[in-house]
C-alpha cells in the first residue's frame, strides 16, 4: 500500500512562524497608516528598529513623508501610495495590498505608543545578541595581532550598548534573567595552556623569590583544576616563608586532597622539576588565556540572555552587567600586570569657603563696629 506523505513531508524546509514582534510591528504600521498623525506619540525607534526590511521600508517612508489632511486621507489612498512609491525603493516585495492588511490586523491605533515600546524593547535584545556574538567571535579570531586589547575594545563595546539599553529601560532592583548560563567549554588551545601552566608551577617551584612579583595571578586564572591547587600550594607556602620544592610543594597538595583525584604523587613531581623561562612570562600568558576565556564566558553568557524572547529589557541588563563585571575583574589585573593600568585622574581641590576678612581696614571696620 503507497505511503501517504503527511503535510510536513514534502521534502522542503519548513518556514518558521513568524515571531510575536513580527505582529506588533504589523500593528504598529496599521496604526500609523490608518492615523498618520499618531507618529507624534511614537518615540525610541527608527527603520533599524524592525526585524523585517519591508517594515523597516515602510515606517521610513511613513517618518519621511509629509503628513496628509486627515480630511484627505479619509477619502483616498493618495498618501498610502506615497508611502508604497517609496517604500519600493527599499523593498520591492511590497505591495499595496500587504499595506491593507496592515491596517487591518491593528486592532486599536491609540495603542501606537505600546506597539512602538514592544518594537523599542525587541530591538534591544537583538542589538545586545549581536553584540555578545561580536565579542565571541573576536575571542576565537586568532588572526587577531592583539588579542587583549582587541576583545577589551568589543567588550567596551558590547558594555555601551548595555548602557544605552539600561538609558531606555532602566533596570529593576532583584530582576534577573531566567534563561541558564551555558555550560563552559574546554578553551581551543588547552593543550598549549596545559603546557603552560605546567612550566609556570615548576618555574615558581624553582624560583619561589619570584612568585610574589605575580601576586595578581590567581588559581581561577589556570585551567586546569589540579595546576589552580598547586598554584595555591605554591602561594601558601610562599606567603608563609617556608621551603619551596617539589617535595614540599607535593605535600602541601596532599594535605588539600588535591591527589584525591587519581593525580600520582610521581608525575607530580616530575612535572615541578621541568623549570623553563621565568615565572612572569608564563603567569602573564596564563593570566592573558583567562581574560579570553572569561571574555568568552562572558559573551555566550549574554549571548543566551538575549537569545531567550521571555527575557524583558530590564532582565537583559541586570544580567548582562553582572556578566561584563567578570571581565572587569580580570582587567584590573592585566593592566596591574602589563604596566597599562590607566593614570589615575586627579580630584579637583575642594571649594574652600570664605572665611573673615583680615585685611587692617576689615579689622578697623569690625573694631569700630564693636564699639558703637
Amino acid at each position: 500500500m503507497p505511503h501517504t506523505p503527511e503535510p510536513d513531508e514534502d521534502g522542503l524546509d519548513a518556514v518558521p512562524p513568524p515571531q510575536p514582534v513580527f505582529h506588533v510591528e504589523q500593528a504598529l504600521l496599521g496604526a500609523l497608516l490608518l492615523d498618520p498623525h499618531r507618529l507624534d506619540d511614537v518615540s525610541g525607534i527608527g527603520a533599524d528598529s524592525f526585524s523585517t526590511a519591508a517594515h523597516a521600508a515602510l515606517y521610513a517612508a511613513i517618518n519621511t513623508l509629509p503628513r496628509p489632511d486627515p480630511a484627505e486621507h479619509a477619502k483616498n489612498t493618495k498618501w498610502l501610495d506615497h508611502v508604497l512609491t517609496t517604500a519600493l525603493e527599499e523593498a520591492r516585495g511590497l505591495t499595496a495590498t500587504y499595506l491593507h492588511t496592515l491596517i487591518q490586523v491593528c486592532p486599536w491605533p491609540r495603542h501606537a505608543p505600546a506597539y512602538a515600546r514592544m518594537v523599542e524593547a525587541e530591538h534591544a535584545r537583538r542589538r545586545l545578541l549581536t553584540a555578545a556574538e561580536h565579542l565571541v567571535h573576536t575571542v576565537h579570531d586568532a588572526g587577531i595581532p592583539l588579542p587583549v586589547q582587541t576583545v577589551l575594545a568589543e567588550a567596551d563595546a558590547l558594555a555601551a550598548v548595555v548602557d544605552d539599553i539600561a538609558n531606555r529601560f532602566p533596570p529593576r532592583s532583584g530582576v534577573l534573567p531566567r534563561t541558564p548560563a551555558p555550560p563552559p567549554d574546554l578553551a581551543p588551545d588547552y593543550t598549549e595552556a596545559v603546557e603552560e601552566e605546567q612550566l609556570l608551577l615548576a618555574t615558581a617551584t624553582a624560583r619561589p623569590d619570584d612568585i610574589d612579583a605575580v601576586r595578581w595571578l590567581v588559581p581561577d586564572d589556570l585551567a586546569v583544576p589540579l595546576h589552580a591547587g598547586l598554584w595555591k600550594c605554591l602561594t601558601t607556602l610562599a606567603r608563609r616563608g617556608e621551603p619551596i620544592d617539589p617535595v614540599t610543594v607535593l605535600w602541601e597538595a596532599q594535605q588539600r586532597g588535591l591527589l584525591d583525584g587519581g593525580s600520582e604523587p610521581g608525575e607530580v613531581l616530575r612535572m615541578l622539576a621541568e623549570a623553563a623561562g621565568s615565572v612572569g612570562h608564563w603567569a602573564e600568558r596564563a593570566l592573558q588565556r583567562s581574560l579570553l576565556a572569561t571574555a568568552e564566558r562572558t559573551g555566550r553568557r549574554i549571548e543566551a540572555y538575549a537569545g531567550d524572547p521571555a527575557n524583558t529589557p530590564f532582565q537583559l541588563v541586570v544580567g548582562a552587567r553582572r556578566a561584563l563585571a567578570d571581565i572587569a575583574a580580570v582587567r584590573t589585573r592585566w593592566q596591574n600586570a602589563t604596566g597599562t593600568a590607566p593614570p589615575r585622574q586627579r580630584r579637583a581641590a575642594p571649594a574652600i569657603r570664605a572665611g573673615p576678612p583680615t585685611t587692617t581696614a576689615a579689622y578697623a571696620a569690625r573694631s569700630t563696629r564693636a564699639t558703637r
